[in-house]
């Protein structure tokens, strides 16, 4: 049986290019000027403390002090990093895409332990759910579904009232999972 990817290994697919783009200048010292675009515009979209933290592993700082005040997401992109910089063969495929199909137990999961008052749960999955917005289509209504969620609704043909089939499907696997969670 194949291991899921964890909750740091999809962040790490998510922000592939990123996270290789920085490795990378990191390890040969030169920054293009596609890098310092991309940076600036994440500052601009708010990604601010990650931002300062990857231009401070730019200026060579390796030491897990540049993890100090990130949120779970950033500290886990500039593990990612850090870890690029030390073994380049750890770097993710910028190419690759996370599986959509493995969203579906890690949201239940956090669904799940939201609901059952775990704050550090609640917090992340408000981060994703703000994300998940923020991408539009789908994904904005999936996110925007997961208080009613949190808060025990499991009607399928009210949560998924404007959503495409693949969104459809990835709700019914995340309320499949979420049943199979609330049964123990």
């Amino acid at each position: 049986m194949s291991r899921l990817p964890s909750y740091e290994q999809q962040i790490a697919l998510t922000h592939a290019p990123l996270i290789v783009a920085v490795a990378t200048a990191a390890l040969s010292g030169q920054r293009p000027p596609e890098l310092e675009q991309a940076l600036d515009q994440s500052a601009a979209n708010g990604w601010t403390d990650l931002v300062a933290a990857l231009r401070r592993v730019l200026a060579g700082e390796r030491d897990e002090a540049v993890l100090a005040g990130l949120d779970e997401e950033d500290m886990a992109i500039v593990r990612a990093v850090l870890r690029g910089i030390q073994d380049p063969d750890t770097l993710p495929d910028p190419e690759a895409r996370p599986d959509p199909g493995l969203a579906a137990p890690g949201l239940a999961s956090l669904v799940h332990g939201a609901a059952r008052g775990d704050a550090q749960a609640l917090q992340m999955l408000a981060g994703i759910a703000e994300q998940m917005t923020a991408a539009g289509g789908d994904m904005a209504r999936l996110g925007g579904i997961m208080k009613r969620l949190v808060d025990g609704e499991r009607d399928a043909e009210c949560l998924a009232k404007g959503m495409s089939a693949q969104g459809e499907s990835l709700l019914l696997s995340i309320l499949e999972e979420l049943g199979r969670l609330e049964a123990h």
